[in-house]
């Protein structure tokens, strides 16, 4: 659970370095959240004649705001996975790439980091007895 409000507590913090696992548990609670928003919205009543009934439409405008409270430690968080990956932040400017942004902004999700320090800061999987091992 702490990866996944770890992007939170660095809302906009652009700089350093990202694991996967922190970006991947982070996404999932954001569709955790999303999935919750929208079961809470159909037990309400959800969409019934195509139309949003009241209960609906308040929990679609609680959607809205969960996207926009939700959309800077997003890039944040991709921003430090590229960064992990020794890569320009520049590179979340993909995703607007039509049809194949996405497709290619997932693949470098997926994959791994440079191992050791790199121009964004020191390894987040490196562990303070790794360190002692490379001196020993």
């Amino acid at each position: 659970m702490e990866y996944m409000f770890l992007p939170l507590r660095r809302y906009a913090d652009f700089s350093g370095r990202s694991r996967r696992k922190e970006y991947w548990m982070f996404f999932l609670g954001c569709m955790l959240a999303a999935f919750a928003v929208g079961i809470v919205s159909g037990l309400l009543g959800g969409f019934p004649n195509g139309e949003p009934s009241g209960g609906a439409s308040v929990l679609m405008i609680l959607l809205g705001l969960l996207v926009l409270l939700l959309i800077i430690p997003s890039l944040a968080v991709q921003v430090r996975r590229f960064h992990d990956q020794d890569k320009s932040g520049w590179f979340v400017l993909l995703n607007f790439i039509p049809y194949v942004g996405g497709i290619i902004v997932l693949v470098f999700m997926c994959l791994d980091g440079t191992r050791g320090e790199n121009r964004f800061g020191p390894d987040p999987k490196q562990t303070a007895a790794d360190v002692g091992d490379i001196f020993s």
